[in-house]
């Protein structure tokens, strides 16, 4: 990858965090220098923040989602806590789903990154920390909500900003990001932009993955799958 004038070239990922992501989300992680926790924002109440799927007694996808205190509708990722009683809720809902019944050592570790108390987001970058080195990644990891970054500043124009201040040169971004990311005003803004291909994979939430499969495999899955324009850095 080319070098600009002052040297080495900083790629940034900007996404929100969620709990216990397929392994396409962290191709990101894999593929970033820098990556900025977007917890800035409103919380989706029907995103991945506080949930994902896992196979249930039956093979089928169901949720597990996290025990969450009580929050306003316009609350931000930042703003959300667990719920008082979240461990004893935790331990009850992790039975619906036999890969949870004897975690290995990574899944335990993965899933256990910080006790389930506290903010929200500080139990999810743990989350990511363990999972960075389960998986042999090592971006760089920070806030959004950190950065103050103007509140009327939306969309493409907020992450824009978000790179501009950390001095990135390159930005990554999931493949659904195509239709929302327009490569000629981040190139205006002195900003490669670069998207991930399609994840070939399992899609299940990397917390089953480590209950049923080599961590190492795991882990090659993920680095193999970076854009080429962004490998040789």
């Amino acid at each position: 990858m080319p070098e600009t004038a002052h040297g080495r070239r900083t790629v940034v990922a900007v996404m929100q965090p969620y709990f216990a992501p397929y392994a396409g989300y962290w191709r990101l992680l894999a593929a970033a220098d820098v990556v900025v926790i977007f917890d800035c924002v409103q919380f989706p109440r029907r995103g991945w923040v506080h949930r994902n799927r896992l196979p249930d007694a039956k093979g089928e996808p169901a949720w597990l989602t996290l025990p969450l205190a009580a929050a306003p509708y316009e609350a931000k990722i930042a703003e959300l806590v667990f719920a008082a009683d979240a461990e004893a809720a935790m331990a009850e809902r992790l039975r619906a789903f036999p890969s949870m019944a004897a975690l290995s050592p990574p899944a335990r570790a993965f899933l256990r990154a910080a006790p389930f108390e506290g903010r929200l987001v500080d139990y999810l970058e743990a989350q990511i920390r363990v999972a960075c080195d389960l998986l042999g990644l090592a971006p760089r990891l920070m806030r959004s909500s950190e950065l103050a970054v103007a509140p009327d500043l939306r969309a493409q124009d907020r992450i824009l900003e978000i790179v501009r201040r950390i001095g990135g040169t390159d930005y990554v971004n999931a493949p659904g990001g195509v239709d929302l990311y327009d490569a000629a005003t981040f190139a205006a803004a002195g900003v490669s932009l670069h998207f991930l291909a399609p994840h070939e994979g399992p899609n299940w939430s990397l917390l089953h993955r480590l209950a049923t499969e080599p961590v190492e495999a795991i882990g090659e899955e993920v680095r193999g799958q970076i854009p080429p324009a962004l490998q040789d850095r």
